[in-house]
């Protein structure tokens, strides 16, 4: 039996895993199975807390989406890892740093349990997306459609809609995602500008489909929102499942506010 709780941060949901022993090895049939929503826990993203011995740095952070493919970043996971392995009195340090595929995260929980996030800084150029592009500019051209493109520790693409209640997501995203130009794919992103510091959006996510947040996702939405011109640096997005702050400095480092939820603790057999 595996012992799990059960968290969301803002829809965005999660089976999260005390590995930090390293007895815990769930190879992508059982993820898929255990993410299965009338069969199994059901869940967009598994997140592992797992031990580390790099300096200064807390836990290593490992997400896998709901196909059962690891992936290198997830910001609302994030938030939620924080307060978990605070909860569960594995630290108490405030920030909490991790490291993950994408590199190193701060993660700073605040005094109403919301939890701070600092992303990191952007990658543009084509071969850190990946992107296959001769060379970096604002906007592609992917699958006939105009489009942002960057990672934020994951690839995400970012395109300008009128209305995002309007707009056929799945069908736009799975286009873009299949397109030779993503070889590793990408979360898809449908931004509505309200003003320049509020904006809809929507995401459909690489391995999971389209989720009530993304919090990376919000932050490369903001990101080329700003590069475009049309967003100042601190902005409310409005997602499926509630609203997340955003703030990206003048040194290019992003951050993820919002909040981040307990929803129960179970028992697995796998």
């Amino acid at each position: 039996m595996i012992n799990f709780t059960k968290m969301h941060g803002l829809g965005n949901d999660f089976m999260v895993i005390d590995n930090t022993l390293g007895a815990i090895t769930l190879s992508a049939e059982q993820i898929i199975t255990l993410a299965h929503r009338h069969f199994g826990v059901g869940f967009d993203q598994l997140l592992m807390v797992e031990s580390t011995t790099t300096p200064g740095v807390d836990f290593r952070y490992v997400i896998y989406n709901a196909d059962g493919t690891e992936v290198e970043q997830c910001g609302n996971g994030a938030r939620c890892f924080a307060r978990f392995v605070t909860a569960k009195g594995l630290t108490a340090n405030n920030p909490i740093n991790v490291e993950t595929r994408a590199g190193l995260m701060s993660l700073f929980i605040n005094e109403d349990n919301t939890v701070q996030v600092d992303m990191g800084k952007p990658n543009f150029q084509p071969i850190g997306i990946p992107l296959h592009s001769n060379q970096q500019a604002t906007t592609y051209q992917v699958a006939g459609y105009e489009l942002g493109a960057l990672s934020i520790g994951n690839p995400h693409c970012v395109l300008l809609v009128d209305d995002v209640n309007t707009v056929d997501v799945a069908n736009i995203a799975q286009q873009i995602q299949q397109s030779e130009l993503l070889p590793n794919q990408a979360n898809i992103g449908f931004m509505q500008i309200l003003s320049n510091n509020e904006i809809n959006l929507r995401v459909y996510e690489r391995g999971a489909g389209e989720t009530l947040a993304c919090g990376s996702g919000a932050c490369a939405a903001v990101i080329h929102g700003v590069k475009l011109g049309l967003l100042d640096s601190t902005v409310i997005a409005h997602l499926r499942g509630g609203d997340a702050l955003i703030e990206y400095t003048e040194d290019e480092h992003v951050f993820l506010s919002g909040p981040a939820q307990f929803v129960y603790e179970g028992q697995v057999e796998i």
